[in-house]
């Protein structure tokens, strides 16, 4: 294999390590309240941490690949990753734990950002919405398959070692990709640039106040200081914002704020991750905790969702080309459907066999979608807005995900007669998730000709190769 074509097995398996560590904590949770006797504010801290430093640091770190090159924030990121799984492993109590949770987050944090660069920066335009179908399809398997992994390694109870195996699914992975970087471009920074320092503080500030108290709230009842977080993350988000056409070297470049293709993608990406990955969280948590399923048996059961992702990334490039945005439409609509349809089914044990080939059907839509959305944004954001989306549609993914996961909790947990009834009290909540996902793609212009966008930082001169 030529160098070249080093270039995406690398960056996506970097990719889907961030991914996995996500599932993979939520089923290693009880094995690790139990083996380290923490209490659920902590074992929510150990989930919340690595979720909490991710979002932090895109924005920043995609203005800092500009800077430096993105190969070295690449090898930066997975070093600060690699090291936070191997402490995380090695923890002798919940403090530890959550300390490597935050380097670990803060590892993905540096290195999100730089795969989408890089991917823009190193494929010709005509094999790009290919690529980028593969990063969307590598975040859709990592995120389901974490549950089943999880499930096995758990399960198997390797060397006695309980839940720290599971921190360490990611190292190999991690390993290779670091092994495989000099076969990235050899960037180089755009040397007048600045990075805007008040803006980094700022976004940073804005986004830990705001994932925090949606990781914790609930669980701690809502008190003061969630409330107090908030506060903190409009006025800070929104000074961010009021100054960025005022600001001699944005984060994010104000055209941003003019360009509508890039607010809806933006938009289109948050809301369709308010529902995912709340999905996978409210039925994992549903069938382990009301119908007493193990990890494994949860995950098996989640399987056919999975598996058919896989089908649904795979014929997306083709759908895509022929379609257009029409795919995440119609997606969107049958993940809403599946929704709907799963409500009566999980109940017994007659439904949920019955849900297995629901479960397909949505999963194929999901994996359409996800390997579609990317390719089709960065299409319809051309000039100054283009360099900035780098940055924007992994922060957008993050921090839909933190707030549809504390949505879900609430609408899971709100009053309900039985088990039953709060599980389609969930499930109302993800149609509604999805079906705005699909009113929103209904704006996406599809204009045909246009080809997708060919540089990360068209802003600022880029980064050179």
């Amino acid at each position: 294999m030529s160098v070249g074509r080093l270039v995406l097995p690398v960056v996506l398996s970097a990719t889907f390590v961030q991914l996995l560590n996500v599932t993979v904590a939520q089923v290693a949770a009880p094995a690790i309240q139990a083996g380290l006797g923490a209490g659920p504010g902590a074992v929510q801290l150990v989930l919340a941490g690595y979720t909490l430093t991710y979002a932090c640091l895109l924005i920043p770190a995609a203005r800092l690949g500009d800077r430096y090159g993105y190969r070295r924030l690449f090898v930066a990121g997975t070093v600060v990753f690699t090291a936070g799984s191997v402490a995380g492993a090695c923890a002798p109590d919940a403090a530890s734990l959550i300390a490597a949770r935050l380097v670990q987050g803060a590892g993905s944090g540096l290195v999100a950002p730089q795969v989408l660069s890089i991917i823009q920066a190193a494929t010709p335009a005509t094999r790009r919405p290919r690529a980028l179908g593969l990063y969307g399809a590598t975040m859709a398997v990592a995120s389901l398959a974490g549950p089943l992994i999880g499930g096995l390694v758990l399960s198997a109870d390797l060397f006695g070692l309980g839940w720290r195996p599971v921190m360490l699914l990611t190292v190999p992975v991690a390993l290779a990709s670091l092994a495989g970087a000099t076969a990235l471009p050899r960037t180089r920074g755009a040397d007048g640039l600045r990075v805007d320092r008040l803006g980094a503080l700022l976004v940073t500030v804005g986004a830990g106040a705001l994932v925090l108290p949606l990781a914790l709230g609930r669980e701690a009842g809502w008190p003061w200081w969630t409330w107090a977080g908030f506060a903190v993350a409009v006025a800070a988000l929104g000074h961010f914002v009021r100054s960025l056409p005022h600001r001699p070297d944005p984060l994010i470049h104000p055209a941003v704020l003019r360009d509508r293709s890039a607010r809806r993608g933006t938009l289109l990406v948050f809301v369709f991750n308010t529902g995912v990955p709340s999905f996978t969280y409210l039925l994992f948590l549903h069938l382990q905790a009301a119908v007493g399923y193990s990890a494994l048996a949860a995950a098996l059961t989640s399987a056919p969702f999975a598996a058919s992702a896989g089908v649904g990334s795979r014929a997306a490039p083709a759908l895509t080309r022929r379609h257009g945005p029409t795919v995440l439409t119609v997606a969107s609509l049958v993940l809403a459907g599946m929704c709907l349809a799963l409500a009566p089914l999980i109940g017994s044990a007659a439904g949920r066999q019955a849900a297995l080939p629901v479960l397909a059907i949505g999963g194929a839509a999901f994996g359409a979608f996800t390997a579609s959305v990317f390719t089709l944004v960065l299409a319809e954001v051309h000039g100054p807005a283009a360099g900035s989306v780098s940055g924007l549609l992994p922060t957008a993914q993050q921090l839909g995900g933190s707030i549809g996961v504390t949505a879900a909790g609430l609408a899971y947990h709100a009053p309900a007669a039985d088990a039953d009834t709060a599980f389609r009290h969930a499930m109302l909540y993800q149609v509604a998730a999805f079906t705005i996902t699909a009113l929103i793609s209904l704006r996406l212009r599809d204009r045909p000709g246009t080809e997708p966008v060919h540089g990360h930082s068209s802003h600022n001169g880029g980064a050179r190769i």
